[in-house]
């Protein structure tokens, strides 16, 4: 164990999370097992090994399949009431467990603690969300044309859903998915990133304590563990109806193609290019302090992060200092403590990618204003710490247009109205989130317009970053159209059915047709 993880008690943590140093892997709840190769956990902290991680072989997830298609023939025989108190104890779980969780996700993934407890927080909130969502999964009921009848819809669930997930949210985005299949009747198999398979891990355990000391059957929960071709076992398996993969685009059309063969359903949770425009309206102190967190913010690695601000000529100059002044306050470091605003990239490749983002803002004309750069010495050993960075810019550079997961923000002018900024801010092919800092309220009602963002979020005066379980989380155009989380996301984990019932004794035909015998 390193002197980091020492002096925050990540040993201490993993040991209440069920996490042994070697040896995990792929599991069906109660039982673990895995014949795979080795992967090794490395925090980008520090650079220290944290565990090692068994892969899953194609025989491996032939049995999870096994498993969790059996689960599922039990599992949505239970009243959703029922599955909802499940995913109750799961949230009380995680209350109880919540620190070390938070230090798990921080330590392996680079976040900020705070961040790390921040996400623990959301797989509470969702479970919390789903059990009462448990007793409202409506149907409706409508007119029949002909007498006697009766029509209603009702939704079943679908089966197995799988989960491809990303590192960033190591856990946060694989409960917004469980939880609400779970309430659904669904069990689920989890693929979490391989630069972050203990947070998996971890949530297994926790998990399968859940089923256990409700003496039910494993499966409901599986996890497998490896790279892009563990997760082709899911996408082109027919007897996974829906595959949620969240990820970089690229992945996506993969997932998608693959899924869209079989005739299979996937939901999507992909890039984001976000954008706050600032108007000459805008409160300047609100706009600092949202775009700065939403900038550096998980140092740049979230699919929300702030990546361009598209500010009005006339206060263009006054809002540049502030973002740079405040910029020079910024404390870089270990994560675990909270005296630091940014933690590290999750490895030296995502380094590599933030060194050559900043090489081609300034090939195409660009003009850096903070240079950035990649942090050594003492503290910076893991050789992934790296300075955030701003450059003067346009939107058509096509550095601009491209998502760098690193932070990297973009300052874009515009001039005139508003209607200008709104087309800066939609002239890119993602689609996630977006925000307009302003006091006007006829531009605040333009932003949120049909003729306003093409995005799945739109925010007036806060940021781009983060998002609220109550509401549908997702967004359009090649972020993917999915939607997790709040609202009525939940009937893409089931199958809707149209039912009529005749209590006559005869038998009328639609449209008034006549079939005599």
């Amino acid at each position: 164990m390193s002197k980091i993880a020492k002096e925050f008690g990540i040993q201490e943590a993993l040991k209440k999370l069920g996490i042994k140093t070697i040896n995990h892997g792929t599991s069906t709840g109660s039982d673990n097992f895995s014949s795979g190769e080795e992967i090794s956990s490395y925090s980008p902290v520090d650079g220290a090994l944290i565990a090692k991680v068994k892969t899953t072989s194609k025989e491996d997830y032939e049995k999870v399949m096994g498993a969790a298609t059996n689960a599922f023939k039990i599992w949505r025989t239970k009243p959703a009431p029922q599955r909802g108190e499940i995913v109750r104890q799961l949230g009380d779980k995680l209350r109880e467990l919540k620190e070390p969780l938070g230090k798990l996700v921080s330590y392996e993934m680079g976040k900020s603690y705070q961040e790390g407890l921040g996400e623990v927080q959301e797989m509470i909130d969702i479970c919390d969300f789903a059990v009462g969502l448990s007793r409202q999964l409506h149907g409706l009921t409508m007119h029949s044309e002909r007498p006697g009848h009766r029509m209603y819809e009702q939704y079943h669930p679908l089966g197995v859903v799988g989960i491809i997930s990303a590192f960033n949210f190591p856990v946060a985005v694989w409960a917004w998915n469980t939880a609400l299949a779970w309430v659904s009747g669904d069990v689920c198999i989890w693929k979490p990133s391989e630069k972050t398979p203990l947070c998996g891990v971890a949530c297994q355990n926790i998990t399968a304590s859940v089923f256990r000391e409700n003496n039910l059957p494993e499966g409901i929960s599986s996890l497998i563990n490896g790279d892009y071709k563990v997760g082709e076992y899911m996408t082109h398996d027919k007897r996974i109806p829906l595959v949620s993969a969240t990820g970089s685009i690229r992945m996506g059309k993969i997932v998608a193609q693959a899924v869209a063969a079989r005739l299979g359903k996937s939901l999507l949770e992909l890039g984001g290019n976000n954008a706050i425009i600032v108007t000459p309206d805008a409160d300047i102190k609100m706009t600092v302090i949202g775009a700065v967190f939403g900038a550096v913010g998980t140092a740049g690695q979230r699919c929300t992060s702030t990546r361009r601000l598209i500010i009005h000529d006339s206060i263009y100059d006054k809002v540049k200092d502030a973002i740079v002044t405040a910029y020079r306050q910024l404390r870089i470091g270990n994560p675990l403590d909270q005296n630091n605003h940014v933690g590290p990239l999750i490895d030296t490749d995502a380094v590599k990618m933030y060194q050559q983002a900043l090489k081609k803002v300034v090939e195409e004309g660009g003009n850096l204003i903070v240079e950035g750069g990649v942090l050594q010495g003492e503290g910076y050993e893991s050789g992934c710490y790296v300075q955030p960075a701003i450059a003067e810019a346009t939107n058509t550079y096509e550095i601009v247009q491209h998502e760098t997961f690193a932070p990297i923000l973009y300052l874009l002018k515009y001039s005139g109205d508003v209607e200008n900024a709104i087309a800066i801010q939609n002239g890119v092919v993602q689609g996630l989130s977006s925000a307009i800092m302003t006091n006007n309220l006829r531009e605040a009602e333009r932003f949120l317009s049909v003729q306003g963002s093409d995005c799945g979020i739109a925010n007036v005066n806060i940021g781009t970053s983060g998002a609220e379980i109550g509401g549908a989380f997702g967004g359009e155009k090649e972020t993917g159209g999915g939607r997790e989380s709040g609202s009525d996301a939940w009937k893409i984990y089931m199958r809707r059915q149209t039912n009529t019932i005749n209590y006559t004794t005869e038998l009328p035909l639609a449209q008034g047709i006549k079939f005599d015998l």
